[in-house]
């Protein structure tokens, strides 16, 4: 359908991702939209603009791939090699213009840029760009390009929380009116096997442990947790550290638990695909970020009825309650982490209390039924606008 004519069949959507080669949060919550969107009303593409046959064969993209054309998701890749290949764009642009899209969906920086771009360009009624949260705070272009080219071009601006629709608005000056917030949702967990994730990595089933699961990267900040555990080992010589991920971060942090001298106190695990194993294994889940939107990891520990000592940072203190889903903290200060999570570990009966207040939050706030719903809403209201103007 075109800009203004009524729509009678069903919508086409086209969601747009850079790559699920190494996929986080933001990447995998878009695949599950494309996946879980209603097949009776919605006809589905998912776009990767940087395709390369060998990611294919590899996992977790070969899983993701496979479950995304089980569920009738049509998949296209442009093989873009670098942000002047403008050439890659024309199998995108022609989808576009031939079949009459009607949502372009894009997620990330830049996948937001892009769509903006070539939605306009190819006069896709409904364009919006998903921001799944950055710090704000480091200057350069992105508050420009967000605020002069994405929130002009698209129709909205979808943020994960309150706290960064705030921050869209307060920091990068985007008028209110053009940023939505559409809060993340994950799918129910699995029952996990925690007896056997503490055998296979050699953790006794009496020794307390904390973790945290997510990519090595910088903001993540995962050296505060192992300093934390530093500070607390000398008088919990049982305590253990489980760090499941894969990242750029990774040589640092073996560094420096080298340096405090951890030993088998600190497990980084690797990137896993048995998290609710994982996560049945903990006492205390972390999440040390400097900052966050809606973390998907965050949703999953609290979804495990884990308690979570958490930054306060971002969208965290949506999630986090201070005192009924777990416990904040300052970001980057290891001394209030090391506090924190000692208090947890001294009090079975609060553990549990807020862990069980935090499984009853996700369930009744954050499913990802309630999220997808959101965003068919979302399309819908924004195409009837078009179609009214």
């Amino acid at each position: 359908m075109g800009a203004g004519e009524p729509h009678a069949d069903k919508v086409k959507v086209v969601v747009m991702l850079d790559s699920i080669q190494r996929p986080g949060g933001g990447e995998r919550l878009a695949i599950e939209g494309a996946i879980r969107l209603d097949p009776e009303r919605f006809e589905r593409t998912l776009c990767l603009t940087r395709w390369d046959d060998e990611f294919e064969r590899q996992e977790p993209a070969r899983e993701l791939l496979a479950r995304l054309r089980s569920a009738g998701v049509r998949v296209i890749g442009l093989r873009r090699r670098g942000r002047f290949d403008l050439w890659a764009w024309r199998p995108l642009l022609r989808l576009l213009r031939c079949e009459r899209i009607d949502v372009l969906h894009a997620h990330l920086f830049g996948s937001n840029v892009w769509a903006s771009v070539l939605g306009r360009i190819a006069r896709v009624p409904v364009v919006i760009a998903h921001e799944h949260m950055w710090a704000y705070n480091g200057g350069g272009l992105r508050p420009l390009i967000d605020r002069e080219l994405i929130a002009r071009l698209a129709d909205t601006f979808v943020a994960v929380s309150q706290q960064g629709r705030r921050s869209m608005i307060e920091v990068e000056r985007i008028p209110a009116e053009r940023v939505v917030v559409v809060t993340n949702g994950i799918p129910e967990m699995a029952a996990g096997d925690g007896a056997r994730i503490r055998d296979e990595l050699g953790i006794p089933p009496q020794a307390p442990l904390v973790g945290s699961v997510g990519h090595l990267r910088a903001e993540k900040a995962y050296e505060v947790l192992i300093e934390a555990a530093g500070e607390l080992l000398p008088e919990r010589p049982q305590l253990r550290v489980l760090i499941a991920g894969e990242g750029p971060e990774r040589d640092s942090l073996e560094r420096l638990s080298a340096t405090l001298e951890l030993g088998a106190a600190v497990t980084l695990a690797g990137a896993r695909d048995d998290i609710p194993d994982l996560l049945a294994a903990l006492d205390v889940a972390v999440c040390c970020s400097d900052f966050e939107g809606g973390p998907l990891s965050v949703m999953e520990y609290m979804a495990a009825g884990l308690p979570v000592v958490a930054t306060r940072v971002g969208g965290l203190p949506e999630l986090v309650r201070d005192g009924e889903t777990g416990v904040l903290v300052p970001a980057r200060d290891p001394r209030a982490l090391a506090l924190a999570l000692a208090e947890l570990l001294d009090d079975p009966v609060r553990r549990r209390e807020l862990g069980a207040a935090g499984r009853e939050l996700v369930r009744s706030d954050y499913g990802i039924d309630a999220w997808v719903a959101s965003l068919e809403s979302l399309y819908l209201s924004l195409l009837e606008r078009k179609c009214a103007g």
